[in-house]
């Protein structure tokens, strides 16, 4: 009830100095009590840790009492770049404008200052500023892990399409098309110009 972030289990063991299995056992009991008796609330594991969040129906009702029209969403640039760091982490700024075709830099900056995005090191291969998701980022998702974001393959195009789009993406060189070389006149053709008259050479002195 007094964090403000998912706790472990091994913390709350190490509190209320009981086994952790027996934690264990005891947040998954009050889970499934508090979900069968339709509670206000709901105990639910994420990010590694528990914490209490309040039901999906209730939302709407807290949200206007705590919140009251102060809150600040995110554009949608900045969530579309939060899609590419959370597929793609750990990834650099660079690859993150690549994929959205824009820069990145100002978006990547507020994420960072959101606590969604944290550096993770530079690429060994580049030297390039890697980024990754942050456990906040799972807490705000109320995912557990990486592997819960729902898979890509639904939202993504047909492969001929996807195809099309990487095609017209990707600029193609211009083609170097070569003249044909048109027929050589014939020797009487009367169409051919004659050559330009030369001077005759001067005539060199005898000695």
């Amino acid at each position: 009830m007094v964090v403000d972030e998912p706790v472990e289990e091994a913390v709350l063991a190490e509190v209320v100095r009981h086994p952790l299995d027996d934690v264990r056992a005891a947040l998954r009991a009050l889970a499934g009590e508090y979900d069968a008796q339709g509670r206000g609330f709901e105990l639910r594991r994420v990010a590694g840790g528990w914490r209490f969040y309040t039901r999906p129906e209730h939302a709407e009702v807290v949200e206007r009492f705590v919140l009251d029209g102060q809150q600040a969403r995110l554009t949608q640039a900045a969530l579309e770049t939060l899609a590419v760091v959370a597929y793609r982490q750990p990834v650099s700024r660079a690859r993150v404008s690549a994929v959205r075709g824009v820069n990145v830099d100002g978006v990547m900056r507020t994420l960072v200052t959101r606590g969604l995005v944290a550096e993770a090191g530079p690429d060994a291969a580049t030297g390039a500023q890697l980024y990754r998701t942050t456990p906040y980022f799972l807490e705000r998702l109320g995912l557990a892990a990486l592997d819960d974001l729902p898979p890509l393959a639904p939202f993504l195009p047909p492969d001929h399409a996807l195809e099309e789009i990487m095609e017209e993406a990707v600029p193609r060189a211009p083609r170097t098309v070569e003249a044909a070389p048109g027929p050589a006149p014939a020797p009487d053709d009367p169409a051919r110009p004659d050559p330009p008259d030369r001077p005759d050479p001067a005539p060199q002195e005898q000695p």
